[in-house]
């Protein structure tokens, strides 16, 4: 193996031929390695060996004897092709000299033929020429002939084709056909021009004048003005000059024409018209230039019209309303846009609408008159629907209110905030006036504070003002407050405080009228108050006189009973409760009884606890008659009716202390009124203690007076 390693380690390999030392080499160390009990295969390895050599052996020879026979044939296949290559050249050259000895024989031939096919192709191009002029002559003719018969719809389709094979030949280099042929094209453009402007198919829109601030707008595109103008001419035949269609007294006819037109011409723009514009590129909306064209009618007559009825209230008013109709009817259903003119801008126009505001205001206030008076004005409509009565609004202020938002209906869509803002200011002044109505009806009603038409007062001044609040938060309105702190910033009308309130929301434009109807409600259930309260005072005349301090302790009574003195006082409650609970809207109820549950908590604390001595039986009845059977009238009203009534609760629970406990309070107390300001940490605080006995109304002063007021104390000590 030494000897193997020895030789393995000078056998090196030649790259550039083939090594076979090197090979049997690597071949026996990959068979055997360095493992001498591997050396028993070496008799294995000699028999594959020598059987791959004979099988090596025997491939060689058969490759052997069959290479001669392919280069035999690869040679013979070789001397076939040279000779059919040179019997192919030969034919060449002999086609070569037949052809070249035709040319030459032909050569005189094809210059002959040459200028003719020159002549020709000439003589084409001239045919071709002459062609492109009478088919452009026959257009022209063809135009004339439909001009003569005024068919001018053929003739502007004539017009169309010649104007293709204008742009067909736009590629040529015939300059003179071109010029002829676009020549032509302008001349008769002109003629069918002149003619139809002479036909008043196209027109310039009317010009009103500038008063009247209409928009700018295009001219209405010529198709359209073509199909328009059958309705045009309908329209200035019937609502013009001395036809009886022409009545001062009946916009609504041609109002409702138009209407009518539109409506029946709507499918027809949007299938058939409007497909072509959309091809034609054009960004016109079909049925908008349809309506367009037939409003500027309506504006031209009613800016005719406006004149001689400015001064005739009825007329007026009903002109107005038909136009306000038509424009809701026109912008609803039609899709009419606020962005061009409209009848809004000749009711804008200023002589027109400050007579609009006159109007407005005259039969406004007409309409309150007639509905304070009515004899159904305080009684609601839903009276009997509990559900819908919940605000319990009398037919008057439901009335007002929808007559208000049927005035912001009909001024919403004017054009421009300053004419919406004088609207609105209308319409504050109307609430002030109606404001002012129900006060001169509420002083009528002052010694009947708690009947049935004074509380119908005091829930339509409630419903008033929830409307007014509620619309404050309208779109409609903050858009108009906006409006109004642009124009009061420009003209310093307004304090940087007011502006700043405007601008940050804190206040509406409802805001005063708001303010003044609160204050109404207040002054209104301040009297229903004081009047129930003064009720009240009468019926406990009796209770304030109670023997509280000689009553019998609840030891000595079998079962405790309300005393039959504060009888009256509940009694006066509870039928003064479900009467205005009836008669007020919830709101109001809430805030009624509230007030005076806070009267009632004061009356009864000063005027019968405070001003009297109680003894064991004494307290133990007022806290029965308070807690058993006061509070209880309010729970109807709220979950916890005590806390209402803070003073009398702590009042009982001070006037209730078993002896020991009164005691110890009354220690604690002096003990704190002694040290004053000095903090002891192992002495706790008056108002801690008190706080322990659920007392946090009453202060320390009050509970001493009230501890004093009992006589139920030891005869030891104080």
């Amino acid at each position: 193996m030494a000897a193997i390693n020895v030789g393995r380690e000078q056998v090196t390999r030649d790259p550039d031929r083939c090594d076979i030392p090197y090979s049997v080499a690597e071949y026996v160390e990959r068979e055997v390695g360095t493992d001498l009990n591997c050396l028993k295969k070496l008799g294995k390895l000699i028999e594959e060996l020598s059987e791959n050599k004979k099988q090596l052996e025997e491939q060689v020879l058969t490759v052997s004897s069959e290479v001669p026979k392919r280069i035999q044939n690869a040679l013979k296949n070789a001397e076939d092709s040279k000779k059919s290559l040179s019997q192919l050249l030969g034919e060449e050259t002999v086609l070569f000299d037949s052809i070249n000895s035709h040319l030459l024989t032909a050569q005189p031939w094809m210059e002959d033929l040459g200028v003719l096919i020159s002549q020709i192709e000439e003589v084409e191009r001239h045919l071709a020429y002459l062609k492109w002029i009478s088919q452009i002559e026959e257009l022209s003719d063809n135009i004339q002939q439909y001009l003569m018969t005024n068919n001018v719809p053929e003739a502007a389709t004539t017009l169309a084709s010649m104007a293709e094979l204008d742009i067909k030949l736009q590629e040529s280099s015939c300059s003179h056909l071109l010029t002829f042929v676009r020549s032509t094209v302008k001349f008769w453009h002109k003629i069918l021009k002149d003619k139809l402007s002479r036909d008043e198919l196209l027109t310039k829109p009317k010009q009103l004048p500038e008063k009247y601030s209409l928009p700018p707008s295009p001219p209405v595109i010529l198709p359209m003005q073509i199909m328009l103008n059958p309705l045009q001419k309908r329209f200035k035949y019937h609502f013009t000059g001395n036809r009886q269609t022409n009545v001062l007294s009946k916009p609504e006819w041609y109002l409702t024409q138009v209407l009518m037109w539109i409506g029946n011409h709507a499918k027809f723009l949007d299938d058939k018209i409007q497909p072509i514009l959309d091809k034609a590129g054009s960004s016109v909306n079909a049925r908008l230039e349809f309506s367009r064209a037939l409003v500027m009618l309506i504006l031209e007559k009613l800016a005719a019209d406006i004149v001689c009825l400015l001064y005739d209230d009825n007329l007026f008013c009903h002109l107005v309303d038909e136009v306000l109709l038509f424009e809701r009817e026109l912008y609803a259903t039609h899709g009419y846009l606020s962005s061009v003119p409209s009848c809004m801008h000749i009711l804008s126009e200023e002589t027109c609408f400050q007579r609009w505001l006159t109007v407005e205001r005259k039969f406004a206030l007409q309409k309150m008159d007639s509905i304070l008076s009515s004899e159904a004005a305080w009684v609601s409509q839903y009276k009997d629907i509990t559900d819908v009565d919940e605000m319990k609004v009398p037919d008057c202020a439901e009335t007002f209110t929808t007559l208000l938002q049927v005035i912001t209906d009909r001024y919403k869509n004017l054009p421009t905030a300053s004419r919406k803002l004088q609207f609105l200011e209308l319409q504050k002044d109307l609430v002030d006036d109606f404001r002012i109505r129900l006060t001169q009806v509420m002083k009528e009603e002052t010694r009947a504070s708690l009947a049935f038409r004074y509380c119908a007062i005091l829930n339509a001044v409630n419903y008033i003002g929830t409307v007014l609040a509620d619309w404050a938060d309208n779109v409609f309105f903050l858009e108009l407050q906006q409006a109004a702190l642009e124009i009061c910033a420009d003209s310093n009308a307004l304090s940087k405080l007011q502006l700043g309130q405007l601008a940050c929301m804190e206040s509406s434009v409802f805001d005063d009228m708001i303010n003044l109807l609160e204050r109404l409600k207040h002054d209104m259930l301040t009297r229903q108050v004081d009047h129930v309260f003064r009720e009240v005072k009468d019926a406990a005349k009796l209770y304030k006189k109670e023997r509280w301090l000689s009553l019998p302790s609840q030891a000595e009574q079998a079962v405790m009973s309300l005393s039959s003195t504060a009888c009256p006082l509940l009694l006066t409650l509870r039928d003064r409760l479900l009467q205005l609970e009836q008669q007020l809207c919830c709101s109001l109820f809430k805030i009624f009884w509230q007030m005076l549950a806070e009267k009632v908590d004061m009356f009864i604390y000063q005027e019968v606890i405070l001003a009297n001595h109680f003894n064991e039986g004494g307290a133990v009845q007022l806290q029965f008659d308070m807690t058993r059977n006061l509070f209880p009238l309010f729970s109807h009203y709220c979950k916890r009716p005590e806390n209402y009534f803070k003073h009398i609760k702590e009042a009982c629970i001070i006037l209730n202390l078993n002896v020991g406990s009164a005691l110890l309070l009354k220690d604690a107390l002096h003990s704190a009124s002694e040290n004053g300001t000095i903090l002891d940490p192992n002495q706790p605080s008056a108002t801690a203690v008190l706080n322990e006995l659920g007392v946090y109304k009453l202060a320390q002063q009050d509970v001493e007076i009230l501890l004093n007021l009992r006589t139920n104390w030891p005869n030891i000590g104080k």
